[in-house]
């Protein structure tokens, strides 16, 4: 690249960076920018330094690294985060990807990997800690679980009948006599329709009908 990587440096302790920032002046091609101590600070910098790649710390006091990455991808859409941290739990992993981060590293990386990442964002290419690519593959080799049927389909034939019926404002006698069947047939039907919908009365089962597109 004909113009250095600027990067900026988002960390609340000093002393990181402080290593960081000293380690990658001495890379080639790879130019610290600013360093900020909390993400309203990184965000800050960020709008005034315009950096290619933000090596981002996770925790935080005040704004965290998920909620700073999330706002600094809709300042700046075409910077790169690296999200530079300690922790590796799905808690903090999860957020802060989907928040947009594009790389992330543990703080347990080393130097030349650091700068290699950043090196590997600046063209498009993103890094992931081992045990995050795997994390993530196994996340990803989960089996989805199927939505949960909805309520209604396990009433009968009969009780959707009922149902239907007693959504259209029909009393337990005029349902009898439209299935040709007895009242007590018919409130039998209507318990197992309150109990399966998880309803208390008619009009409840009656919402539910009318929502569910069962009432016509």
């Amino acid at each position: 690249m004909d113009q250095p990587i600027k990067v900026l440096l988002v960390d609340d302790h000093e002393m990181v960076r402080i290593g960081l920032a000293a380690v990658l002046d001495t890379e080639e091609g790879i130019e610290v920018v600013g360093e900020a101590s909390n993400g309203q600070e990184g965000l800050r910098l960020a709008q005034m330094y315009k950096p290619d790649v933000v090596l981002m710390d996770l925790v935080m006091d005040g704004m965290d690294g998920v909620e700073t990455t999330r706002r600094l991808m809709e300042m700046l859409p075409e910077c790169k985060v690296i999200v530079l941290t300690s922790y590796i739990d799905d808690s903090k992993m999860y957020p802060v990807i989907e928040a947009g981060a594009f790389s992330y590293l543990l703080k347990t990386s080393r130097a030349t990997e650091i700068a290699e990442a950043i090196r590997a964002a600046a063209r498009g290419q993103s890094v992931l800690e081992s045990q995050v690519a795997a994390k993530m593959m196994n996340r990803f080799r989960q089996p989805q679980r199927a939505p949960a049927p909805a309520p209604h389909e396990s009433l009968t034939e009969r009780e959707m009948e009922v149902l239907k019926l007693l959504a259209q404002g029909m009393s337990n006698q005029e349902i009898a006599d439209k299935l040709f069947i007895g009242v007590k047939t018919v409130k039998y039907h209507i318990t197992n329709i309150f109990s399966k919908l998880g309803v208390e009365d008619r009009t409840q089962a009656a919402i539910y009908a009318h929502k569910q597109g069962l009432a016509d």
